[in-house]
């Protein structure tokens, strides 16, 4: 580059001498601009910038232009450039980054965000105690007993505990379980273990009880018994305050399905019955009351019937009255086939007068007696009955009721022989 500069300088000064000596100033002028150009384009981009200036002259002289016309327009674009670096953003010409590009400072970085450290979890709000689930709480147990037996050499005796308990919404759990026995002249004895889960509880002003279990037979294939009823008051009940109930009117809905235990024979050829029907209790006043029931059964050996009872009680103190009116009847006799009682006609009807009172602080005994007419078959005859039951109270969590009671209404029919049955029920309770 230096060559060509001089050769440049030294070309112009003998143009000088030839054409144009006596202008000094001139030349001077031309000098000044010179250097300053050199200073402005350093490196070899200011060198390539020159040569292209210079080697473009020839062509501005084919052009019969004078060199002060060149050099004019040389200047005009030099300033120009200068005036657009001017333009720029103000650099310090001596500061080290203008030479050596690798020691450019770099732009002041904008702050980084201040990173908080990660918050430690707080602990979660200590949780309410979830509440213990509460046991079921047992109440009781309650066994029943009953032994019946007839001048015809039929016995069932029953003995059935069931054990109560209470959730903690108020419902309640019975399991029933025990043993039967089931005897009669000319058949096998069958013994029954029947056990049942119970379940009762209120859904709004309805009361529901459900029972469903298994009955297991020594000599014969197990059964299933199920039994649902429902209660509900149709007049809310009017309580004293010493527990008797004033007035009131409940209706209830049952439905019954199980074996029918009416003898061994009726066991043996497996006869099971479907019942379902309505009952009806009414509190007429403190001292009178009404109860009434319907059942229609549907039995598995095609038999139906239709059975209803009715008795309207009124209490005098110690003493009371009732009337009994009692009718049964099927569509057909089975008890030559199937052995149980099913008179197409048969009507019971009768009066009842009883006595009950306390005869110590720990006994409380009833005594009653009947007297009527049953119709069999269109044939009347005499329906009596005569009967006792006591309460003994143990503690105030043991009791036990005792009944015995005679009966010559037929069970079965047996011609014109003499009917006589005994039936002897209790039933021991524990409260916990």
């Amino acid at each position: 580059m230096s060559n060509i500069f001089k050769h440049y300088v030294f070309g112009f000064r003998d143009s000088f001498h030839k054409g144009w000596i006596g202008n000094y100033q001139y030349i001077q002028w031309q000098l000044v601009l010179i250097l300053s150009f050199w200073n402005l384009y350093g490196g070899n981009s200011q060198a390539a910038q020159v040569h292209q200036n210079w080697s473009s002259l020839p062509i501005l002289l084919s052009n019969t232009k004078s060199i002060d016309f060149v050099l004019f327009q040389e200047q005009e674009i030099q300033e120009i450039k200068l005036i657009e670096q001017l333009n720029q953003a103000p650099i310090l010409i001596a500061a080290p980054e203008n030479f050596n590009p690798g020691l450019r400072v770099p732009p002041q970085l904008p702050k980084p965000p201040v990173i908080k450290p990660p918050e430690k979890p707080s602990p979660p709000p200590a949780s309410k105690p979830r509440n213990p689930i509460k046991p079921l709480i047992l109440e009781g147990i309650q066994t029943n007993f009953r032994n019946d037996t007839d001048n015809f050499g039929q016995h069932n005796l029953f003995i059935e505990p069931t054990l109560q308990w209470r959730s903690p919404n108020g419902n309640k759990i019975f399991l029933t379980t025990g043993f039967d026995l089931f005897e009669q002249r000319s058949v096998e004895s069958v013994t029954n273990i029947p056990v049942k889960l119970g379940w009762q509880g209120k859904i709004g002003e309805a009361t529901l009880h459900t029972t469903a279990g298994v009955d297991f037979f020594d000599r014969l294939p197990t059964a299933i018994n199920f039994n649902a009823k429902v209660e509900l008051p149709i007049v809310p009940p009017q309580v004293s305050s010493s527990g008797k109930l004033l007035s009131g009117v409940i209706i209830s809905a049952n439905v019954d399905h199980s074996p029918y235990k009416f003898n061994a024979q009726t066991l043996e050829n497996q006869i099971t019955a479907w019942r379902f029907g309505p009952d009806l209790y009414w509190q007429i006043d403190r001292y009178t009351s009404l109860f009434s029931s319907l059942r229609l059964g549907n039995y598995s050996d095609g038999n139906f019937e239709i059975q209803s009872f009715s008795r309207l009680e009124r209490k005098f103190g110690q003493f009371s009255v009732a009337a009994n009116l009692f009718n049964w009847s099927y569509s057909s006799n089975a008890e030559s086939t199937s052995g149980y009682f099913s008179p197409p006609d048969f009507l019971v009807y009768n009066a009842e007068v009883a006595w009950e009172d306390n005869i110590a602080d720990f006994l409380r005994c009833r005594l009653f007696a009947t007297l009527g007419q049953q119709r069999l078959n269109g044939e009347f005859d005499n329906a009596s009955g005569y009967g006792s039951r006591c309460t003994v109270k143990f503690s105030p969590a043991l009791e036990a009721d005792l009944n015995y009671s005679f009966s010559n209404v037929r069970n079965q029919n047996r011609g014109g022989s003499d009917y006589g049955s005994n039936s002897l029920t209790g039933q021991l309770r524990i409260k916990f």
